[in-house]
């Protein structure tokens, strides 16, 4: 294979490379899969981990009420808004870093700081740790964007397309098997050391030049750090990219208060264990599997946004469903609306613009993680502080205009709390507004 003139280097040719592209994905499905699970082991386990911590000293230093029902919900959703905002600390620069350095030693790296965040939490006895083991994780969490740069980086586009399916099988099982494992596991004392990975991880992050790009989120949206790559998109290209980049932000931000909060509702309303809630996650992940594997990613690249928009309708009754669950069908009917359309809108979403490198892609999941960060944040702290003054009356799961009501907001504090109905009532209104956001503004190619 000779190079070319001028030193180029020689494209991989499109035929006679399967064996090392196999290798290549097997590669990044079993460490994403390793991953995945790990993380999925919190989702059913947080609320009951939360109260058995013992957090009024964590909560009489920041001055919380001594409810603590509520401290959980809310210290739960900083949690998971703190573990977002560190992955967008992290997740561009290792992007650009993957770019530059290659993506096998900056995956490695990441890869270290994930296993290190995880013997921590396995090992904590106490609040302190849990919260320390969640900051290095979600500072070190670049191995989702990194596995889809190196997938991105193979020959053909079959080959690539046929590869991030393989990605989402990997999703998907770990995110159907870690919740049903979460039942089983057992939290252990354990010492304070790891936090000094979180320092070097935090030297690590400061080498790197030209962070405001990377970080403002003004900037994410407006993909400054691509326009003046080496291989910058053309105008229409980034004009693509911004819209693209306006609806994720949105639709994430809306997403994912409800989204993390789907437990909290679960365990107060019907009293959920965490063997119940790891089979909710079990059923809700098995449904997005099999659409996914079925249909979601064999979709064709010019046919996602089409296909987007009636999946992303399906989550206005899908939410209504979930926030006025007073039966038990009822909330199963709006969790497989939920499932149907996550597993639809969410890959879609992700692949609408084909063929980008690290730094695009990891501008994309910059900003994913921004509004995961904010929209949890948002919604935890808004159930946290309306509690039992500013909720719902039985009568507000019938009449959504009573919402206009003033006296409706005042309600016994004895009374189950209704805000969960509240946020899914404005944000079905949301859902209405990013749709036609969607059908406006974003190009398909």
């Amino acid at each position: 294979m000779g190079s070319g003139g001028g030193g180029g280097c020689t494209p991989r040719p499109p035929i006679g490379q399967q064996l090392p592209d196999c290798r290549v994905v097997a590669v990044v499905f079993l460490g994403l899969l390793l991953d995945l699970l790990t993380f999925t082991l919190l989702l059913p386990l947080l609320p009951g981990l939360l109260e058995s911590h013992g957090l009024d000293w964590f909560a009489t230093t920041i001055g919380m009420p001594v409810e603590k029902r509520y401290n959980s919900i809310l210290l739960g959703g900083l949690i998971g808004s703190a573990f977002s905002v560190l992955q967008l600390l992290a997740v561009p620069l290792t992007g650009a870093t993957s770019d530059c350095l290659g993506r096998c030693p900056v995956r490695l790296l990441s890869l270290t700081g994930v296993a290190t965040s995880y013997a921590v939490w396995a090992t904590s006895g106490s609040f302190a740790a849990f919260l320390a083991s969640r900051l290095i994780g979600g500072i070190s969490k670049g191995n989702v964007s990194l596995s889809t740069a190196i997938i991105a980086d193979l020959g053909s586009p079959l080959a690539c397309s046929q590869s991030k399916a393989v990605i989402g099988v990997a999703f998907s099982l770990g995110f159907t098997l870690g919740p049903m494992l979460a039942a089983s596991l057992l939290v252990e004392m354990a010492p304070w050391f790891a936090l000094l990975f979180a320092a070097s991880d935090l030297l690590f992050i400061s080498w790197f030049r030209g962070a405001a790009d990377l970080l403002s989120p003004l900037a994410l949206l407006r993909f400054s750090a691509v326009a003046p790559g080496q291989d910058p998109p053309a105008g229409d290209r980034l004009s693509s990219l911004r819209r693209l980049g306006i609806v994720g932000f949105l639709y994430l931000f809306l997403f994912s208060g409800l989204e993390y909060m789907l437990s909290f509702p679960a365990q107060q309303r019907f009293q959920f264990n965490s063997l119940q809630q790891g089979k909710m996650f079990f059923l809700i992940r098995l449904i997005m599997a099999t659409i996914q594997g079925a249909c979601a990613w064999r979709i064709h690249p010019g046919r996602k946004v089409p296909v987007m928009k009636p999946a992303l309708m399906l989550l206005v009754p899908a939410f209504l469903l979930i926030g006025w669950d007073h039966s038990l069908p009822m909330l199963g009917l709006g969790l497989l609306l939920y499932s149907i359309a996550s597993a639809v809108v969410v890959p879609c979403l992700s692949s609408v613009v084909a063929g980008q490198k690290g730094m695009v892609m990891g501008t994309l999941h910059s900003l994913g993680t921004l509004a995961r960060a904010m929209g949890t944040l948002v919604a935890a702290s808004v159930y946290w502080l309306a509690r039992t003054q500013a909720c719902f009356t039985d009568g507000w799961g019938r009449k959504p205009w009573q919402l206009l009501r003033p006296h409706s907001f005042m309600i016994p504090s004895s009374s189950t709390p209704r805000l969960f109905e509240f946020l899914c009532v404005c944000f079905v209104f949301l859902f209405l507004f990013l749709f036609l956001l969607c059908t406006r503004f974003l190009i398909t190619e």
